[in-house]
């Protein structure tokens, strides 16, 4: 079911390396249906920074739900079992919430579908409830990134949502963990 595509940053991937990623991910393949999951790319970053730290990004794209993991240490190899273990939290509580939603007859069989058979009971993690406990209305002002930049820096906030005075779409911008700007267009 997975296919990989490793990359190095300031490492060279060696095939013991390449070989541990792919052992490491591909238990993950225990989750799905092999018969009804789909073809994904497992995408491995593999990062080392000048003080030996270790980072390693992993994104799987796959109907419903992108699973994506970082995590940062001064052993690769732990990094890697470390995001493995990311993983497999995310998939585990994905598959107890389309778990419980068949059970109420609240998904399309499609969804749950990709995913084994249930979770055994004991197997069943605790899943948050996921009330909303505040809904805010809000009126799109056209502006520029900029503008919105700005807007977010007076608010406070880590993200801001206005219309693109360009395309006139809807769009979001964010602060990244590094302090920098990340910008999400709709179509």
């Amino acid at each position: 079911m997975l296919k990989f595509n490793v990359r190095g940053e300031n490492i060279e991937v060696t095939e013991a390396i390449r070989d541990y990623v792919e052992k490491r991910i591909s238990k993950l393949e225990r989750y799905f249906d092999k018969e009804k999951a789909p073809e994904a790319t497992a995408h491995v970053n593999l990062k080392v920074y000048s003080d030996k730290n270790a980072k390693v990004e992993v994104t799987i794209p796959l109907p419903y739900i992108v699973l994506r993991a970082e995590e940062t240490s001064h052993d690769l190899y732990a990094s890697i079992d470390m995001v493995v273990d990311k993983l497999e939290r995310q998939i585990r509580k994905f598959k107890t919430r389309m778990n419980r939603k068949q059970r109420e007859g609240n998904i399309d069989t499609r969804e749950a579908a990709v995913f084994l058979n249930n979770l055994p009971a004991e197997d069943e993690i605790a899943v948050e409830e996921l009330d909303i406990v505040r809904t805010k209305r809000l009126s799109l002002k056209p502006m520029d990134s900029e503008e919105a930049i700005l807007q977010m820096e007076m608010l406070g906030h880590n993200f801001f949502i206005f219309e693109d005075a360009e395309t006139n779409g809807t769009s979001i911008i964010y602060r990244r963990k590094n302090g920098k700007y990340g910008l999400i267009e709709t179509n």
